[in-house]
């Protein structure tokens, strides 16, 4: 412990500086400001200037200041019975306020040397203040939440949140024992952010915001947060998220000038948590690099979309409901490890797409919900502030600084993460006022309608500014209504996504292939309804997980017929997906013709593979996807007339359907022909543009599928016989519940 300072060397005071009602509100624990009653501060003027240096610790029994280059400590005197200390000396002439460390010797006797946390300027300046304000501070994460920084050559980490209605904030931990009263935190002017510096805080300390509501105190994990603990635990955990050095500056610089919507875009919907396991664990994201990147590229997906890994409380919630939006959930590993992950991805040429969910946020009492003791971040009245089927909360997206803490949260994971795209949950359910609510139970907009006007300019807004700073990247819209224009651009009136999911598509087929095939017949329009508005939207097919759980079955269980019959048509319903019009998504467990629903407690069934029927199914997805992305003729022009021609949609009584693919510029096309039956149709006609030989280049009932082979013997010469409107045709052999791609060669 350093010698006591010399009573000489004290400023002669009277009484503390320190204003007596300032004191009893930093005990109290309601001054917003604690920075400008403690740490260091000159009172006077010329030679009567003294420095006096407050100490707030309600655990300190003593409290002496130790200068750099003086051996001697100056001690601090008690002021306050709960641990307010004030130590002064005279300050010569015009000489700065000298570095110095605190020495305190805690109640129980243990004692401590520390930078004063109350001597650190704001880290935040008025400019990035003001840009909070108005919401356009899109890179807020840089901001708010924990930073590991140095300040004046001390290293610590400085804490900032949005809190403006409470009446104080402190950072709790380990580092000062989760006692709230130890490192209130000041509010910057009137912007409603509270920051302080914390030295001698590093790398894995565990906090949370202590905050002081209306109501009394309550515990918040941060909502910058960069990580946290490992549920069911809910603290939050400094982490330096900028020291993974990328390797994917080629894949980057590619993505940007790729034509996404002319290449093959096939992605596979992945649950981290049970897409495989170890024993009862989980895999983790380094792990999953080495399993799961392989296995993606060996089934030829140009994409992989994770479900979401932002950090959640509850496993059944698959990660929809998200209390850490920008933390990557520690059930996998750390930010570097999910960084390595999607790293690794870009190397083997795969995108990786992110689940994001802005629609809704769960009320677990340490997230977003009554945040500072207000409806912060949703709307207060329950008509327009929660979601009656989830009983999740919705956010509140006319107001600017919630709007803004969801685009810096889209940007943050395609800047730090390197994420290719975002696909948006729920978008549906921001578009309505009344989506899922009864009369009564919704407020209209300030025109009388039911249109969520707010969250129609937020959508836009975030679309605009995610395609604007990161070209390339993909943004897809789950919307399961007909609003017009979700997949056009803002300044066409369109809501500026990339991509939408086709659930219209989704729910006619499923539906169609669920009926007997003696019955399907009568329900041909539920397959050609779809051409009718294909090219209405830039569209996304998908099976998602959303299929395959809660009663609905597994892809395959939703096949009718004997074991033959369902194993067939769900090959045919694979072929009928990759000729369609549309990029694709498959979900995992799809490919392996799964007989159960998917369960997120356990892994997908890969015993299925020792059977070849199973194997079969999963051959042909990799097949489909090696034709689908070296075909340009199956994914060049997927968004308009010039990529698709019928041959024959109107033969509902065979239950066949035959159409042409092309590519751009008359480059070629692929003949793709269904047969919905499992009857064997032989000199099965059918029309094409032109004469030639039409090579068979995929079948799915070849027997290396499962299927029974029957085909066309490697192709088929076309014959000058008129039909449906065309001078030639094929005389083809259509397999039972099969499918068949031809190309022609001249």
């Amino acid at each position: 412990m350093p010698t006591r300072r010399k009573p000489e060397d004290v400023a002669p005071a009277a009484r503390p500086t320190a204003p007596p009602v300032e004191v009893e509100e930093v005990v109290r624990g309601e001054h917003r400001d604690p920075h400008h009653v403690l740490g260091a501060h000159i009172i006077g003027e010329g030679d009567a200037r003294t420095l006096a240096i407050r100490v707030w610790h309600p655990r300190a029994r003593q409290v002496s200041v130790a200068f750099e280059g003086d051996p001697a400590s100056l001690p601090a005197m008690r002021i306050h019975d709960e641990g307010f200390f004030e130590a002064t000396r005279l300050l010569p002439g015009d000489a700065p306020v000298p570095p110095y460390r605190l020495h305190i010797v805690f109640d129980r006797g243990q004692s401590a040397e520390i930078h004063d946390p109350y001597s650190f300027p704001p880290l935040l300046s008025d400019f990035d203040l003001y840009l909070m304000g108005e919401g356009t501070h899109y890179e807020k994460y840089e901001k708010l939440g924990a930073h590991v920084v140095e300040v004046n050559g001390v290293g610590g980490t400085g804490f900032a949140v949005w809190a403006p209605n409470a009446r104080r904030v402190s950072v709790v931990g380990d580092f000062n024992q989760w006692d709230g009263r130890v490192h209130p935190m000041r509010m910057l002017g009137s912007s409603g952010v509270w920051e302080i510096f914390l030295p001698g805080v590093g790398e894995g300390a565990i906090y949370k915001f202590e905050i002081l509501t209306a109501l009394g105190p309550v515990l918040k994990s941060d909502p910058y947060g960069f990580a946290g603990e490992f549920r069911p635990a809910t603290g939050s955990v400094v982490c330096n998220i900028d020291r993974y050095k990328w390797n994917d500056d080629a894949w980057v610089d590619s993505r940007e000038r790729q034509n996404w919507l002319a290449s093959p875009i096939s992605i596979y919907e992945v649950h981290a948590a049970s897409w495989k396991r170890n024993g009862k664990s989980y895999k983790s994201y380094r792990e999953l690099a080495a399993e799961l990147i392989p296995y993606v590229k060996q089934l030829g997906y140009t994409h992989i979309e994770l479900l979401p890994v932002m950090e959640f409380p509850y496993d059944g919630s698959w990660g929809y409901q998200t209390v850490g939006y920008f933390a990557a959930t520690s059930r996998f590993g750390s930010p570097t490890d999910l960084m390595y992950f999607i790293d690794q991805c870009h190397a083997a040429n795969i995108g990786v797409i992110l689940d994001w969910t802005p629609a809704h946020f769960p009320r677990d009492a340490h997230g977003l919900a009554f945040f500072d003791g207000t409806h912060l971040y949703n709307h207060a009245d329950p008509r327009r502030g929660a979601h009656p089927d989830w009983g999740t909360l919705v956010f509140n997206y006319g107001r600017t600084e919630v709007q803004n803490y969801l685009i810096a949260n889209a940007l943050f994971w395609l800047d730090k993460y390197h994420a290719d795209g975002l696909r948006v949950d729920a978008v549906a359910s921001m578009l309505y006022l009344d989506y899922s609510r009864k009369p009564g139970e919704w407020l209209p907009n300030q025109f009388g309608g039911r249109e969520n006007l707010e969250a129609i300019a937020f959508l836009r807004r975030m679309n605009e500014v995610v395609h604007a700073r990161h070209p390339g990247v993909l943004t897809i819209a789950e919307e399961s209504t007909s609003w017009p224009m979700v997949s056009r651009p803002t300044y066409l009136g369109g809501l500026g996504f990339s991509l939408k999911w086709n659930m219209g598509w989704m729910h006619d087929t499923l539906d169609f292939f669920a009926k007997d095939p003696v019955f399907r017949k009568f329900h041909h329009t539920k397959l050609t309804f779809s051409m009718l508005y294909a090219f209405s939207e830039n569209f996304v097919l998908p099976f998602s997980h959303d299929e395959v759980v809660h009663l609905k079955r597994s892809m395959l269980a939703k096949m009718p017929g004997d074991m033959w019959q369902m194993f067939a048509s769900l090959r045919l319903l694979y072929a009928y997906q990759y000729g369609h019009p549309g990029k694709k998504m498959l979900f995992m467990g799809g490919e392996l013709a799964q007989w159960t629903e998917w369960n997120h407690d356990t892994q997908l069934d890969w015993m299925l593979l020792d059977f070849p029927t199973h194997r079969g199914v999963q051959r042909l997805v990799g097949d489909l996807n090696r034709l689908y992305t070296s075909e340009p003729s199956l994914h060049e022009v997927d968004f308009e007339w010039l990529g698709f021609e019928w041959m024959d949609c109107n033969d509902a009584d065979a239950s066949t359907l035959s159409f042409i693919r092309r590519a751009k510029n008359g480059r070629g096309f692929v003949l793709a022909v269904y047969n919905f039956t499992p009857v064997v149709r032989t000199d099965y006609r059918v029309a094409v543009p032109q004469a030639g030989f039409y090579e068979e280049i995929l079948n799915t009932d070849a027997a290396i599928y499962g299927g029974s082979n029957v085909g066309n013997v490697g192709g088929v010469l076309s014959e000058p016989i008129p039909w449906l409107g065309k001078e030639h045709s094929l005389k083809l052999t259509l397999p039972p519940l099969g499918a068949l791609f031809f190309k022609r060669k001249p």
